[in-house]
């Protein structure tokens, strides 16, 4: 059979369960097209044909996705055969003894993974221009523009049509920037819902949980459900769901109670095609019978952005900090870029005590934003407050950590949502609902309560339906 690239995983795993393609010619395909379209996407790196060849000879596991081609970030989802660089000089090809839990579940869902897809150097950053790749990940709409971060290869991989769906993580919004910034569905589940060891418990304070970006709904929602639930010795759990992510696709939600703010949470006035974005969604549901209110979720938005960046500082004060014992010297002069000097330079100046009170104020912020949904379901909003950002805006190169976040132009007026809701925990999604007249794709985010991820997965089906936005094609490849 032909393959386009457009396919999702479902249709691609049918087909090789069929004996209509084998997992070889799948395989050949991706890589012919990580040949074609790389060069100008810098998207996928540290190809381990051999070892996806081998998976293929040994005998794929007979998951949802066997034989579907699979990449996963350059950051964490550690794995014996995939060395990774982190997105940083300062761990270029290091290599693991160990296959993470993760690693582990998406694997046995019988996708062949043959490579990983760049990421910012610690995952800081909504772009991806990391100096190990040598050069800035771009976004197949529009090459002049980022992919987003910091899941930004696995964004562009996917929209490219590279591979049908690809792993991510998402600390502040690491799945839905790229998703929103390369037109892909982007689901951050409940807190914990998925596992994080054995390297670590939690990340960055309990905000950062893997995910993964896709074409479909149906994609995301399988292979969701095949990595769900923590591992031995996790330091806590999500909630169980009510039903199976693939389960909530088969019932429509109840007519929902759905607040619509199309500024910032704070008040602040985004991009006119944003807020195109969010009204033209709000109507859509409207007509699918849902009840729409105008209204922001009340909560100390500013006091958390700031309390977020102080726990990533320390967090990646810590992993650098880890790297260098392990190798027994400190970084020098060229292994690590600006953003990851500056947050190391700016967690020296945060104490003991005023890390507690940073996630203190995180928690707080999580209690606000549980009652925010006391009168709603759903709260609906861009997900990003501009279309993708020129290549080069936020670049990697500047050390003043504090201010390219939380300063005037920096990454929260950029990105004003996403966040909220890892340091709420609460689950949330980006749905590609509308393209500029450039075309550009413009993400519209949906939020649940905590732990109804079910409900949430659900609206998003139901919104691709209404929407049908798989038949796009960005420009690169049609």
């Amino acid at each position: 059979m032909e393959i386009n690239g457009q396919e999702d995983a479902t249709f691609l795993a049918q087909q090789v369960a069929s004996g209509a393609v084998s997992a070889d010619e799948l395989l050949d395909a991706a890589l012919e097209r990580v040949a074609a379209l790389n060069p100008q996407l810098n998207a996928v790196v540290l190809i381990q044909e051999q070892a996806a060849r081998n998976a293929i000879k040994a005998g794929l596991p007979d998951g949802p996705f066997k034989g579907v081609p699979f990449l996963i970030k350059d950051l964490s989802a550690e794995a014996i055969d995939f060395p990774t660089h982190s997105g940083s000089n300062l761990m270029r090809d290091t290599k693991y003894s160990y296959d993470s839990e993760i690693f582990r579940r998406m694997r046995a869902t019988g996708v062949v993974t043959f490579g990983r897809t760049t990421s910012p150097e610690g995952g800081i950053g909504p772009v991806t221009e990391a100096s190990v790749y040598g050069g800035p990940t771009r976004n197949p709409w529009d090459t002049t523009r980022t992919s987003g971060g910091s899941s930004g290869g696995s964004g562009a991989a996917v929209a490219a049509g590279i591979v049908p769906m690809a792993h991510g993580s998402d600390g502040g919004g690491s799945v839905r920037i790229p998703a929103s910034s390369c037109g892909l569905f982007g689901f951050k589940a409940t807190r914990a819902r998925f596992p994080d060891g054995p390297a670590s418990g939690e990340g960055w304070g309990g905000m950062a949980i893997d995910g993964f970006l896709s074409r479909s709904v149906r994609d995301n929602a399988a292979m969701m459900d095949a990595c769900a639930g923590p591992e031995q010795g996790a330091p806590y759990a999500a909630p169980a769901m009510e039903m199976t992510y693939a389960q909530a696709l088969k019932r429509p939600p109840r007519r929902l109670r759905i607040a619509v703010c199309d500024t910032t949470f704070t008040g602040a006035a985004i991009d006119p095609a944003c807020k195109t974005a969010v009204d033209k969604t709000a109507k859509v549901l409207e007509d699918l019978g849902h009840h729409v209110t105008p209204d922001c979720p009340k909560a100390d938005h500013e006091g958390m952005m700031h309390a977020w960046t102080k726990i990533v500082a320390c967090g990646t004060a810590l992993w650098i900090q880890n790297v260098a014992t392990a190798r027994g010297e400190v970084a020098k002069q060229g292994d690590l870029q600006g953003v990851a000097r500056g947050a190391a330079k700016f967690a020296q100046t945060i104490s003991g005590p005023d890390y507690l009170q940073a996630v203190n104020t995180v928690h707080a912020y999580g209690r606000q934003m549980a009652a925010a949904f006391d009168d709603y379901d759903i709260i609906l909003s861009a997900t990003l407050a501009e279309p993708p950002a020129k290549v080069g805006r936020f670049h990697h190169d500047r050390e003043d950590f504090e201010n390219y976040r939380v300063g005037p132009g920096g990454v929260f007026e950029y990105s004003p949502f996403c966040a909220t809701f890892n340091a709420s925990g609460q689950p949330a999604a980006t749905v590609p609902m509308h393209w500029t007249e450039g075309g550009l794709p413009v993400g519209v985010h949906v939020a649940a309560p905590f732990g109804q991820d079910a409900t949430l997965i659900a609206l998003c089906a139901e919104l691709e339906q209404a929407a049908s936005w798989a038949h796009r094609k960005p420009s690169m490849v049609t």
